[in-house]
């Protein structure tokens, strides 16, 4: 209509699209009928609290989904059923993931349970650029260029001397903007979130004042951009908004402990008053809070979304009750633990902690172990290697190579991926010998990290992940940490071949670093803990379990930031379904400095969980070894003395009655070897307990008494 405004016609179009589903649906000759057999399809095999999730009439509706409780066939399954007995309209459902790849597989199941066509999913960028951009079309503007890579151009914004550090500078300006913090507020709110990038506050906060002005100079926006201005349309315009809330009435939400605050505030325009949200996530798994996450929009809900309903998930189909029970005792030394995970798969092997003497031997180590547990007719992507930083992987695809073991780095924890070591091995081809370019890198490392080459220092701080999925502000400590390990592999090429010089040495480096496998084909995959998170393999080895890694070394400096530690090492262990190899070195090796190690003070509590390490189990498959494994837990005693063996079957009833009363494994109490070393030994006090093998100060502590007063009675 002529002089129509384009938000009224965009809401007259909706009406007439509105009308025209309304009569659609009114000549059908059928009702949907509730208990049509489709829908009691959908909810076959499911188990109750899946059910109730599936079914629930409520919203807003929270699904709290511990790992392995399947999160997303309930998802799914909801759309579908909700579908099927006529309460939802597929075509007016918005799906919001975090990755594209979880859009497409929420669509592909979706289309295998016959909901073809019609669901929109996606992740909060994509969602709000398609937004932007209908809209830019439908008013007559010339949509804005996207700024896809930031580094270059902040790098043109910052002084000379400050031009090496712009990766830490996005990464600042990144957290800023999804906490809805502008260039004027950066400075007071980086202090109270004890941010610390290698530059001053104030020089962060100018360096982003001048970023956004010079996005708008140019007509540049970049994905912080696409949100916020998504967001502030539907404030804006109230009629546009009902439009688009009309249009998009179904609201789901995955991952939604990983919702930051500008995330949250489009969520929140994108619902309108006749609005249904249904948000699924799990707080134990909540690990990105120093990149602007907020797991409170998921653990309050109520607060944010008052009148709202609960379903928990708590049974898990991934993993053996040997692996659970060890993820469990870690998560539960924490303040909070809103999901206690339940096993649903039969025993299996118990998890098993290892320690090497150095850094180098525990990853040839963990290479030899993959080889063995690649059985005939099994697939090298059965397993992975979970390490905590870039140069562990680094250590790790450099043994897999020697072992000439097919493996790739996934998660951007590929060294000669980094940024920095692509800038040094320019700097390298530029050197006129190889020593000089190692000194010149050793500089450049105390000046970013000091305390990565103090001698004094005996951990050693380095950052997790990669510079995608990194704690921001300890970015120059990765990087640091990234260049000490190439200054330790130019060491160790040195010393295989003193006269290469650096032609030799790149080409070494290429070949000692890319593993065999580049294309996706069947490998071990070496993967950062926050790239696995989503990911599962059955054989799970944890590696670099020591005090620094495990956790990060600064996390101690807030009680907050040790328990997001605590469950990053939750969500590393629960990605193993079958067998869990945990290890640390006592050594380690940053450029040309060697460091003792202390493990991981979690490290004890997976050990006095699963206690004294049983024997080795004959190499068999899998289910056999399995088999074994649990034999060997209920082996009688038969070669004691009558006394012992009374005593030891004695303890072993007094050890059923406690896992019974904790609803644990008996092995997850003590292990049959324990067992028997008491029947053994026959200890008469706390002192004498503590030092039998398998018996830590932990158990001691708890079960201490209970074993003295079983050993008194059986004189």
């Amino acid at each position: 209509m002529p002089g129509e405004s384009v938000s009224r016609r965009c809401y007259r179009q909706c009406s007439a699209w509105r009308a025209m589903t309304d009569q659609s649906r009114a000549v059908q000759t059928e009702p949907p009928n509730k208990e049509s057999v489709a829908a009691a399809k959908l909810v076959r095999g499911l188990n109750q609290a899946q059910l109730e999730a599936v079914i629930s009439e409520a919203s807003p509706l929270r699904i709290l989904a511990g790992a392995g409780s399947g999160k997303t066939r309930v998802l799914t399954h909801r759309i579908a059923h909700r579908s099927a007995i006529g309460t939802l309209d597929p075509n007016r459902v918005l799906a919001v993931t975090f990755t594209r790849k979880a859009a497409g597989e929420l669509r592909e199941r979706l289309g295998r349970l016959g909901i073809s066509g019609g669901i929109n999913a996606g992740t909060f960028h994509s969602i709000a650029y398609a937004q932007l951009r209908q809209r830019w079309e439908e008013r007559g503007i010339r949509p804005p260029e996207l700024l896809e890579r930031k580094v270059g151009f902040v790098a043109r914004l910052m002084s000379a001397k400050d031009r090496n550090t712009p990766l830490d500078v996005v990464a600042e300006i990144e957290w800023a903007a999804a906490r809805r913090i502008t260039p004027e507020t950066y400075e007071a709110a980086a202090a109270l979130a004890r941010r610390r990038p290698p530059l001053a506050l104030g020089t962060v906060a100018g360096i982003y004042e001048r970023f956004m002005a010079e996005k708008l100079r140019k007509r540049l926006v970049d994905f912080d951009d696409l949100l916020r201005l998504a967001a502030r349309d539907l404030a804006a315009d109230p009629v546009y908004a009902a439009a688009r809330h009309w249009r998009f009435r179904h609201l789901f939400v995955d991952e939604f402990q990983d919702v930051n605050p500008l995330q949250y505030e489009l969520l929140a325009a994108w619902l309108g008053p006749e609005s249904d949200l249904c948000a699924v996530g799990d707080p134990n798994q909540a690990i990105y809070a120093w990149n602007g996450a907020d797991a409170r929009y998921l653990t309050d809900f109520e607060k944010y979304f008052p009148k709202s309903s609960t379903v928990t998930l708590e049974d898990n189909y991934r993993s053996t009750p040997q692996v659970l029970t060890v993820a469990n005792a870690v998560l539960d030394a924490g303040h909070s633990v809103p999901i206690k995970l339940r096993s649903h798969r039969p025993d299996g092997l118990i998890p098993v902690v290892r320690d090497y003497p150095d850094a180098l031997a525990e990853a040839q180590a963990t290479a030899r172990s993959a080889r063995d547990h690649h059985a005939p007719g099994t697939a090298w992507s059965n397993q992975c290697v979970l390490v905590r930083t870039n140069a562990q992987a680094a250590l790790m695809s450099e043994a897999f190579t020697s072992a000439r073991i097919p493996h790739r780095v996934r998660g951007g924890g590929d060294l000669l991926e980094q940024p920095e070591i692509r800038q040094a091995i320019n700097g390298f081809r530029r050197a006129s010998t190889l020593q000089v370019a190692l000194g010149d890198l050793e500089d450049e490392i105390r000046r970013l990290a000091p305390d990565l080459v103090s001698e004094a220092s005996s951990t050693v701080p380095v950052a997790p992940a990669s510079p995608a999925t990194l704690p921001v502000g300890d970015l120059a400590e990765e990087r640091a940490a990234n260049m000490a390990e190439l200054v330790r592999l130019g060491r160790e090429y040195s010393v295989l071949d003193p006269t290469g010089g650096i032609p030799g040495f790149l080409g070494w480096l290429t070949s000692a670093l890319r593993g065999e496998d580049r294309s996706g084909g069947d490998a071990v995959e070496i993967v950062t803990f926050h790239a696995a998170k989503g990911l599962e393999w059955s054989v799970v080895h944890v590696a670099g379990l020591e005090e620094g890694f495990v956790p990060i070394h600064h996390a101690k400096e807030s009680p907050d930031d040790l328990d997001e530690e605590r469950r990053l090492l939750y969500v590393a262990l629960t990605r193993a379904r079958d067998e869990l190899i945990c290890s640390w070195a006592k050594t380690r090796t940053f450029g040309s400095r060697t460091a003792n190690r202390q493990p991981s003070p979690w490290l004890s509590i997976i050990a006095n969980t699963v206690g004294a390490t049983p024997p080795e189990v004959p190499r068999k498959d899998g289910a056999g070894r399995a088999r074994a494994a649990r034999a060997n837990l209920k082996k009688p005693a038969t070669d004691l003395p009558d006394s012992d063996a009374d005593l030891f079957e004695a303890l072993r009833a007094w050890r059923k009655a406690q896992a019974k009363e904790a609803d644990v494994a008996a092995f997850v109490i003590f292990s049959d070897a324990t067992l028997r070393a008491v029947a053994e030994a026959r200890p008469r006090s706390r002192s004498e307990l503590l030092a039998l093998h398998g018996i830590g100060a932990v158990k001691a502590q708890r079960f201490g008494d209970d074993l003295l007063r079983v050993v008194a009675e059986h004189k």
